[in-house]
């Protein structure tokens, strides 16, 4: 298929080392457009904060009325651990933005003893860490799965909070656009906040399935290495449309604390 450069394609070289180095090049990127939309949503909760954290609301533990707090506790428990997240995504990237070049069985001897310096070619040209190979360990893959599920774990925190706020009596919180019901008019249902919900539970569930794929054996999985293909893409999307949701559901509410005061 390669005409004639057959001879040079796959040369010392595999399938996986491409595909892998592709996935270090998407998780880098992927991870600047999440990084992003966290600053965006810790913009749209500080806002919030300004406008409305001065206002009392009922504290409530095990879904019971516990103590007085005021709307800005509520909204530290939804914001700060933003900023945590945006801290791991720092201190774990390096693991997943490696390039992969190991050879067919990790060794890059079939590289012509030219291994080590044609990787540090390479990582430099697609921007990625020149680290040993990682065909068989998946480590950093899981990390960041386990960083995409803390996110979304962060926002359906968010989201059934204001699921629980939003309930008519007392209602604590006024939502702008949506939720209506054809059958029940006098409903407004938080269909936004109910996906942030739905997006952490399922990511949750995924990342079992991620950590499935941690075990390689020998030298090359097939079978593990395909599970992360079906898994990762999958939270990540998930992920990404969360952050979405979570700001969309930032700039419709119209009004947040105790109702009447």
């Amino acid at each position: 298929a390669a005409g004639e450069a057959s001879g040079a394609v796959h040369s010392g070289a595999t399938s996986q080392d491409v595909i892998d180095s592709a996935l270090a090049c998407t998780l880098r990127d992927t991870a600047a457009l999440l990084r992003g939309r966290i600053e965006v949503l810790q913009g749209r909760l500080a806002s919030l904060r300004e406008a409305h954290g001065a206002r009392p609301l009922m504290g409530r533990t095990r879904m019971q009325a516990a103590l007085p707090i005021t709307v800005a506790h509520r909204l530290d428990a939804w914001r700060l651990p933003l900023g945590d997240h945006l801290d791991r995504l720092d201190h774990g990237l390096p693991r997943v933005a490696r390039l992969q070049l190991g050879g067919p069985v990790g060794t890059r001897r079939e590289l012509g003893g030219q291994g080590d310096t044609m990787a540090r070619h390479l990582a430099q040209a697609l921007g990625l860490d020149p680290a040993p190979q990682w065909q068989a360990r998946r480590d950093g893959v899981a990390e960041f799965a386990g960083f995409l599920s803390l996110v979304t774990g962060t926002l359906g925190k968010m989201g059934q909070d204001v699921c629980l706020m939003a309930q008519q009596a007392p209602r604590e919180i006024s939502l702008s656009g949506g939720g209506g019901s054809s059958a029940m008019a006098h409903k407004q249902n938080p269909v936004m906040a109910e996906l942030l919900v739905t997006l952490a539970r399922f990511n949750a569930g995924q990342l079992a399935v991620l950590h499935q794929a941690l075990v390689h054996e020998q030298e090359r999985s097939g079978a593990a290495w395909q599970l992360e293909w079906m898994v990762l893409p999958q939270m990540a999307m998930a992920t990404g449309r969360a952050l979405v949701s979570a700001t969309a559901l930032c700039d419709a509410v119209e009004e947040i604390g105790a109702p009447g005061d």
